[in-house]
């Protein structure tokens, strides 16, 4: 059955760009192992930039980041060197572990001029065992992602397993992760194989079960149920989910089994020992002030996004 509808909510990632947040929602705070889903945009951008929509280098701990772009294009420094591009169709996957500093910059206004920037951004949680793994950063080309297309549909598998398809995105516990787009009056389904099962409709409208639904909201549903989607008008989702983890701790961008790790994140990096991208480290977001509960339940400072 269907086990929750999330409504995305608004949020600021600062004067130049808002987000619709889905997860963690506090009735839902996972999906499988997804503990974190911004949708930005679509932002129609305008050259020259009039307002900043830089994310400045922060630290993760944990988790891995999962950058998706529908449309324009984001520059990715991280703490390993890595200086990466990414453009729509590929998939950006960094792996904090034991650590890692990132930032996501528009530095191309030209690839942008006249165009939109729309972007998923997914935290993965690892099992325990990968926690203090060494931070990690590989980009996947759209050619390496499998495509299935049938009549009304087109589908592209983003990471884990699914309908049959995988590709060589590489994952830290099982999961699926899927791009799909659905013409007016397709049926679809939700993968079987996985424990937890949801869908983000990014735009357009679906009936499940004699219901209408509409873009920004997630449908989550309990295992072994097998919704038939219709699409009432040319729809795009965003299907996720995989076995869960347990619980998990959340305070800003760090991520934890255990509620003494994230207190020795929080050090970390305000004392600097969370290693700022050498190539962009003249400037960091600071520790917020630590007048936040660990959730858990609770208040949480907004997490520094796009990743």
């Amino acid at each position: 059955m269907l086990e929750l509808v999330i409504n995305a909510r608004k949020a600021s990632l600062g004067e130049g760009m808002d987000v619709k947040r889905i997860l963690p929602f506090r009735l839902k705070r996972m999906v499988g192992p997804f503990i974190f889903m911004d949708h930005a945009g679509p932002v129609q951008i305008e050259v020259p930039l009039t307002k900043p929509m830089d994310v400045l280098p922060h630290p993760h701990i944990g988790l891995s980041t999962v950058s998706y772009l529908f449309g324009g294009q984001v520059t990715h420094r991280d703490s390993l060197g890595v200086e990466q591009v990414i453009k729509p169709g590929e998939v950006n996957w960094m792996t904090a572990g034991k650590g890692i500093a990132h930032s996501e910059r528009f530095e191309d206004p030209a690839a942008l001029a006249g165009g939109t920037l729309e972007m998923i951004q997914t935290w993965v949680a690892l099992p325990e065992k990968d926690e203090e793994s060494n931070p990690s950063f590989e980009n996947y080309k759209s050619e390496q992602l499998p495509i299935f297309t049938d009549k009304g549909i087109w589908m592209r598998l983003i990471a884990g397993d699914a309908f049959g398809l995988k590709n060589g995105v590489h994952t830290h516990s099982p999961l699926f992760y899927l791009h799909v787009e659905l013409e007016a009056e397709t049926r679809f389904g939700l993968p079987k194989e996985h424990s937890e099962r949801g869908f983000y409709i990014v735009k357009g409208s679906i009936e499940v079960g004699g219901n209408i639904y509409n873009e920004g909201q997630m449908l989550v549903f309990t295992k072994g149920v097998d919704p038939v989607i219709l699409a009432k008008v040319k729809t795009t989702l965003l299907m996720l989910g995989g076995e869960p983890l347990g619980e998990r701790f959340i305070w800003w961008n760090f991520v934890s089994s255990r509620k003494e790790r994230i207190e020795q994140a929080k050090a970390d990096w305000k004392e600097g020992r969370i290693i700022l991208p050498p190539n962009d480290d003249k400037e960091f977001v600071p520790l917020p002030e630590d007048k936040f509960k660990l959730s858990g339940g609770g208040e949480n400072p907004p997490p520094q996004t796009l990743s």
